[in-house]
């Protein structure tokens, strides 16, 4: 039987981040109410005979749904979807938004994952970007959290302002102290339309440069390693057998059902994107392209070098990487690396990704 997994969309925040570029905001009961309505109606509309290996729900902040919401969602889908016993099921959490008796109806639900919002434990630094939670309120929820869940995963950014390698691994070290299992660490990216990048136009906040956060980065990696935790993809690390399946089932180019406001879902080399405003996601409305040979070819390549995979190339089809004019250099240079058919991006090179993989491409 064929597997699939399943991202559910989770767009309200109690304020957002300054950095944000997601499609998340603010709405008062009855938005609320209109869209988790229609979320439960598009997750029986669009139900699927395959076997649902792994569950998501991300936001925006889905903590902020007190635990009767959360309980119906989980209902439609347990009700009308077949799903392995051992599925993987996240759901992602912002500190100052959870207690006990959500963790505790989280687990009845049969979520066996939480992912924690944290992106960094200096008070000032957090104000400065929007954060409602302080170190304190971050440190208790990790304790909290891990008192009902093994699999913990905590985010960090990398590149605030004032914020060294040295402080990153210090962040680190008390994630580690208190048993977190996975730690996703993102290069802060100032997207237009944001309150940051007003910020950073009127020199208010002045992020690290590139190579201060390359700096950064490597320094937390190595401090990371250090401590048993495997780079599996470029911005995320676990320690062995805790990384995200989830997400490996994107990296992988498995198939996926993304339910809600602007959800994304990939279904037989068809890329489905659902409307980006309550009003046409009510309606059903969504987009959806078919991706060529070529189109393919790119994604295994993207996706399997930013990952400890690697691309096989047996999967490339008919395009022949080994005569890029690259390719050799590449090879010779130490920046790939080839085993049998499979080649692999050297983590030495990792910070300049884009740049080698574009180079790649067809």
């Amino acid at each position: 039987m064929d597997e699939i997994s399943i991202y559910i969309h989770i767009p309200f925040c109690e304020r957002k981040c300054y950095y944000c570029a997601f499609n998340s905001f603010c709405a008062d009961e009855e938005q609320k109410q209109t869209y988790l309505n229609a979320l439960k109606n598009e997750i029986i509309r669009r139900k699927t005979d395959r076997i649902v290996k792994s569950i998501y729900i991300g936001g925006g902040t889905p903590s902020i749904l007190n635990s009767e919401e959360i309980e119906e969602i989980v209902k439609v889908l347990y009700d009308n979807y077949q799903i392995y016993d051992n599925a993987e099921f996240t759901i992602e959490a912002n500190p100052n938004s959870i207690n006990e008796d959500l963790l505790k109806k989280w687990k009845s639900l049969r979520v066996n994952r939480v992912s924690l919002g944290i992106q960094s434990l200096n008070d000032k630094t957090l104000k400065s970007i929007g954060r409602l939670h302080d170190k304190k309120t971050a440190i208790k929820a990790i304790e909290l959290t891990r008192k009902y869940f093994d699999n913990v995963s905590c985010d960090l950014i990398v590149g605030l302002e004032n914020e060294t390698g040295k402080d990153l691994c210090s962040y680190a070290s008390e994630f580690i102290k208190r048993g977190v299992k996975h730690i996703s660490c993102y290069l802060l990216e100032v997207y237009p339309n944001t309150l940051l990048f007003k910020m950073c136009q009127k020199n208010e906040y002045k992020p690290l440069n590139d190579a201060q956060t390359i700096q950064s980065f490597n320094k937390l990696s190595n401090y990371l390693v250090d401590k048993g935790f495997e780079r599996y993809e470029i911005s995320n690390f676990a320690l062995p057998s805790y990384e995200s399946k989830h997400n490996l089932n994107y990296w992988t180019r498995g198939d996926y059902l993304g339910f809600g406001i602007s959800a994304h879902s990939f279904i037989d080399e068809h890329r489905i994107e659902n409307a980006s405003n309550l009003h046409d996601y009510e309606k059903g409305i969504f987009t959806q392209e078919t991706l060529s040979s070529k189109e393919i070819v790119e994604e295994i390549i993207m996706l399997g070098l930013r990952c400890k995979i690697g691309v096989n190339l047996s999967n490339l089809k008919d395009y022949d990487i080994t005569k890029n004019v690259y390719f050799n250099d590449y090879i010779s240079q130490g920046i790939l690396i080839k085993k049998d058919d499979v080649i692999y991006l050297n983590p030495l090179y990792y910070h300049l990704s884009n740049t080698i993989i574009s180079n790649l491409l067809p």
